[in-house]
């Protein structure tokens, strides 16, 4: 049924609580691939604040230096549990892509042929979810590819 399963991961310990859920289908239905996403936003000029406004030239190359460093760690982060993956039998492949984390991770999932996203909810409610948003949410809303959403235990903020 599942030829290729995306697990979306921020770096947080519950987005990885998706990966007992991820292995048990992939065992489970034969998933012959499975990849673990993450999603680097771009750092802006407002995140260096008075750098920016006392030399833009300098600012941009903080901003490409700091963009170059999330993706370094983001990417040796993904091969981590990729290789996780790996050594309990799951055939898990590491991605990272730049921009807005819904949008990419629906961009991704449309253009690489997956049949499932599997991705952790933080649970958030109320005016919290209203502030920061919900990438979840967005992504139910938005997606053509089925998608589980694995609320863990214990994380309500």
């Amino acid at each position: 049924m599942y030829k290729k399963i995306l697990a979306p991961l921020d770096g947080s310990g519950m987005a990885e609580c998706v990966l007992d859920h991820v292995k048990a289908i992939a065992a489970g239905c034969g998933v012959p691939e499975v990849v673990l996403l993450r999603v680097v936003e771009p750092v802006s000029s407002f995140d260096i604040g008075e750098l920016a406004a006392s030399n833009p030239k300098v600012a941009t190359q903080v901003e490409q230096q700091e963009e170059e460093q999330h993706r370094n760690t983001a990417k040796q982060y993904v091969d981590e549990m990729a290789n996780k993956l790996k050594m309990e039998g799951v055939a898990a492949n590491a991605e990272i892509i730049t921009g807005k984390a819904a949008e990419g991770i629906l961009s991704y999932a449309q253009n690489n042929q997956i049949d499932l996203i599997v991705m952790s909810t933080h649970g958030r409610s109320g005016i919290s979810r209203w502030a920061f948003g919900s990438v979840a949410d967005k992504i139910i809303r938005h997606s053509l590819i089925p998608v589980l959403i694995v609320a863990p235990t214990g994380c309500r903020i």
